[in-house]
C-alpha cells in the first residue's frame, strides 16, 4: 500500500533528502582531498563517488568490473568472454530477484605515462591504488543503504581485486570474483572470505596462473608481433588482447565457469522472496 504524505510530512521528507545529498557530496570531497593532492583528481574521484551512490540508491547490488591489462579498458573494449562474465553474473542476480547497478572502476588512465605509473604499482602489488579503491568501496557501502558489492576481475584485474579485498574489513558486504590470478603475484595473494578464486577453466591449465617467468617472457615477447599482424590486416585491437595464454579464458558458456560462479552467488545470497 502506498502511503500518501501530508504536506508537512512531504516537506520534511524533501528537506531530509536535500540534507542527505549535501552531506554525501561534502563527505565525498573530504575523502577525495585526503587521497589526492591534485585538485583535478580529487574532483574527478568525488564526482565518481557521488554519481555511483546516486545511481545505486535503492538497488540491492553494485557489480563493479575491474578491467584486466592496464586497468582502463571500457566494457566495449574488453574481450567477449570477459564481457560475458559480467552479463552472466547479472543474469543470475536477476533470476534470484535482485536489482543491481553495473559500473566499472578504472585503476589507471590512458597513455604511456599512466601505464608506467601502473607498472610501478604492479611491482608493489598495487599498494596505493588498492588503498584508494578500498576507500571508494567503503564509502559506497556506508552511504547507500542496504547495498552489497560484487567486485569482478580477470587476470591483472583479479590481482588488483585481491589487493583491494585485503584492505576491506570482514564487516563490509563486499564480495569478490577473481579469475586467472597471474603467477607473478602468487606470493602476495591471500585467501579472503567472501571471495571466489578460479585458477583454471576446467578445460586446460592456465599458463598465466601456473606458469613460470620464462613462459611470461615468451607470451609478452610475442604480443607486439601479433598486434602488428592485426594492424597490417586492418584490424584495430588492443595490445593487451594480443597477450594470449593457453587456458587463460573463462568463458561463461563453459559449464565449469558458469557453475562455480552460480554456486558462489547462491551460497552467499538466498533467492529473494
Amino acid at each position: 500500500m502506498i502511503k500518501i504524505l501530508r504536506r508537512n510530512e512531504a516537506a520534511v521528507a524533501v528537506t531530509d533528502n536535500i540534507l542527505a545529498d549535501m552531506t554525501l557530496r561534502e563527505e565525498a570531497y573530504i575523502l577525495a582531498r585526503q587521497i589526492f593532492k591534485s585538485q583535478c583528481k580529487a574532483d574527478e574521484f568525488a564526482g565518481q563517488l557521488i554519481g555511483v551512490c546516486g545511481h545505486a540508491k535503492g538497488k540491492d547490488f553494485l557489480v563493479v568490473h575491474n578491467p584486466g591489462g592496464w586497468g582502463h579498458a571500457r566494457m566495449d573494449e574488453c574481450l567477449e568472454w570477459e564481457k560475458g562474465l559480467v552479463t552472466g553474473v547479472t543474469d543470475i542476480l536477476h533470476k534470484m530477484g535482485y536489482s543491481f547497478l553495473v559500473t566499472q572502476y578504472f585503476r589507471s588512465g590512458r597513455g604511456w605515462r599512466n601505464e608506467i605509473d601502473d607498472l610501478k604499482e604492479q611491482f608493489r602489488f598495487f599498494s596505493s591504488k588498492a588503498n584508494t579503491m578500498a576507500a571508494w568501496l567503503r564509502f559506497v557501502v556506508e552511504h547507500v543503504e542496504g547495498i552489497k558489492v560484487i567486485l569482478m576481475g580477470v587476470s591483472q584485474g583479479a590481482a588488483f581485486g585481491n589487493a583491494v579485498m585485503q584492505r576491506i574489513d570482514a564487516g563490509y558486504p563486499i564480495y569478490s570474483i577473481e579469475l586467472g590470478f597471474p603467477f607473478l603475484y602468487r606470493s602476495r595473494r591471500k585467501n579472503i572470505e567472501r571471495t571466489l578464486v578460479m585458477d583454471a577453466n576446467g578445460l586446460k591449465s592456465d599458463k598465466f596462473v601456473q606458469g613460470t617467468l620464462l613462459d611470461a617472457i615468451g607470451i609478452l615477447f610475442a604480443a607486439p608481433f601479433k598486434w602488428l599482424v592485426y594492424r597490417m590486416r586492418g584490424k584495430k585491437v588492443l595490445l593487451s588482447h594480443c597477450v594470449k595464454t593457453p587456458g587463460h579464458e573463462y568463458d561463461w558458456g563453459n559449464p565449469v565457469v558458469e557453475g562455480q560462479i552460480t554456486d558462489f552467488l547462491m551460497a552467499n545470497f538466498s533467492r529473494r522472496v
